[in-house]
């Protein structure tokens, strides 16, 4: 199994102060650059330490929001490509149906491997619902759109004989000519998050890996099946390497401390319900009916626990979100034998992409998370 250390570099010391939406409509006024630029670098000396502990790093991109300040990814992955040496990188990942100009997307990861030495993951995603009103998107042709940026990047990377012609539906551009070309041969690994079975199938269909966050005991078995028949059905291997998992990890000392740490970390899971219902569910991304169920319910997101039953994401504790999956804290062998438990659980998986970093959880904290974790934990995932 290969681990992956994950943060979204959020802008914690804003969330206090604001109210039930931390996305889109928060002033930029209380954002202290000063204070934003020591988050910054104290981000990425935690991704640059990963280097030397043996575990891989993970970037995504958000925007508009206190949750995560990473609003282009391929900033701290350019930084990274220099500073680390062994490491793989990942972005997961790249909202293309919400960038304007996809073939300045192939122009990016195609010089991030090129400076990396190939050492790039190649994470395409849709975005996040409530990124469409800032994009200023069509949510009812987004997917058609991403399936179009995603054929016009591949298509841009792998073409070394001179400029081609593009005109779709969505993009139109009359010469194409990506210099320079990738590192990678014939481009780097492509990697998708889904959320649903539906998702997993269109993923298992072109072979890529699958990435699910924080889906659980209860989604996750469902959302693998299906990505290993549809991959089967169209002729790939659905190897362990094909499958990835999105968790919250607290490791320490004793229990308490693990557990500790796990929720500060939490923070990320809580704060994603803190948005305006208008930006979760804009018309045409997803069917009406849901649209109307949804804001009619007064309660705010849920997640399913191994019983059955649910609970808020907003007052979940550090031991129901270990019960749902979500989340594994305590010492080296309990987040080992949590881990080891849910691995089992989904029929396997080959890759661990874990948040030791989240919410209030101090750098201090953060580092000695990733170091005991590289040092007890990590030798045994390795080992499956």
């Amino acid at each position: 199994m290969q681990v992956w250390h994950f943060s979204e570099m959020a802008y914690h010391p804003g969330w206090e102060e604001l109210g039930d939406s931390l996305r889109n409509v928060i002033p930029s006024k209380v954002y202290d650059p000063k204070l934003g630029a020591d988050l910054y670098h104290r981000y990425l000396d935690e991704w640059a330490l990963c280097d030397e502990l043996g575990i891989n790093i993970m970037v995504n991109e958000h925007h508009t929001t206190a949750t995560c300040t990473t609003s282009v990814c391929t900033i701290p992955m350019a930084i990274l490509a220099r500073e680390t040496k062994n490491v793989r990188l990942l972005c997961l990942g790249m909202p293309i149906a919400n960038r304007m100009d996809a073939v300045r997307v192939a122009e990016e990861y195609a010089m991030l491997d090129v400076i990396s030495r190939g050492r790039i993951e190649m994470g395409f995603v849709k975005g996040s619902p409530s990124e469409v009103t800032p994009a200023n998107s069509n949510p009812a042709t987004l997917s058609e759109r991403f399936w179009e940026a995603h054929d016009l990047i591949l298509k841009a990377l792998t073409t070394h004989d001179g400029p081609f012609n593009w005109e779709g539906q969505h993009f139109q551009y009359r010469q194409v000519n990506v210099w320079p070309r990738p590192y990678q041969d014939p481009h780097p690994p492509v990697w998708m998050t889904v959320a649903t079975p539906g998702s997993a199938k269109l993923v298992g269909e072109k072979g890529y890996v699958l990435a699910s966050l924080n889906s659980g005991y209860a989604n996750t078995p469902v959302i693998y099946e299906t990505y290993r028949e549809a991959a089967k059905a169209a002729g790939h291997e659905a190897g362990l390497d094909r499958f990835a998992y999105l968790g919250i990890v607290g490791v320490g000392e004793t229990e308490e401390e693990g557990r500790r740490r796990a929720h500060q970390i939490l923070d990320y899971s809580r704060t994603t319900p803190r948005m305006a219902r208008q930006f979760q569910y804009p018309p045409g991304l997803v069917p009406s009916e849901v649209v109307g169920r949804e804001l009619g319910n007064p309660s705010p997101r849920t997640f399913p626990l191994r019983d059955g039953s649910r609970v808020e994401m907003l007052t979940g504790s550090v031991d129901e979100y270990i019960d749902a999956g979500i989340a594994f804290a305590g010492t080296p062998d309990t987040v080992y034998a949590q881990i080891k438990e849910f691995y089992d659980h989904v029929g396997g998986l080959g890759h661990l992409l874990m948040m030791c970093q989240g919410g209030h959880i101090n750098h201090e904290d953060t580092v000695d998370n990733l170091t005991m974790f590289s040092k007890e934990v990590l030798p045994r995932l390795q080992a499956l």
